[in-house]
């Protein structure tokens, strides 16, 4: 992915208004490593329920703002990443929600997939943080292959939420 200035990643939300974007806690985007991902994701420090997802496009960098549900305390299942397709125990895994773009989402139209709850989709693809101790299953598909697909369901989740 190709850094983004904190201007670009404002201007680029697809399902909230100009001063909700403008009013988002970004990240301190000169540590990023951006060689290393596929989208730039985050969860609000000051926001827990609020997470943000932003990603380059051939038409320019488009960013969505999610709706994390944390609800149901206590354990839970395994569940795996629509994104990724990582597999976590517990909490590892969320429920997010994102308004849908235009008068749908002003309707309250809204798409939810389940995604990696630490947004660190990019890096478990690549091998760069470590799986879930219950991730048992061996990848068969290439890094590459890999990268091929989260981008994807990446792409598909983000059409979703934009017709």
């Amino acid at each position: 992915m190709e850094p983004l200035t904190e201007s670009e990643i404002r201007s680029s939300f697809v399902n909230c208004s100009k001063g909700e974007a403008k009013r988002l806690n970004l990240p301190d985007l000169r540590d990023l490593d951006w060689e290393n991902l596929d989208f730039l994701g985050w969860v609000d420090p000051k926001a827990p329920l609020q997470a943000i997802l932003v990603t380059g496009t051939p038409t320019g960098p488009v960013g969505v703002q999610l709706r994390r549900n944390t609800s149901g305390a206590g354990p839970r299942r395994a569940k795996m990443c629509s994104l990724c397709l990582t597999t976590h125990p517990g909490q590892g895994v969320s429920l997010m929600v994102a308004r849908r773009a235009g008068q749908p989402g002003r309707d309250g139209n809204t798409v939810g997939l389940d995604i990696c709850a630490d947004l660190e989709c990019s890096l478990y693809t690549r091998g760069l943080r470590p799986l879930p101790t219950m991730s048992a299953a061996h990848e068969t598909l290439s890094v590459e292959d890999r990268i091929a697909r989260l981008e994807l369901n990446l792409r598909a989740f983000l059409e979703r939420v934009r017709r």
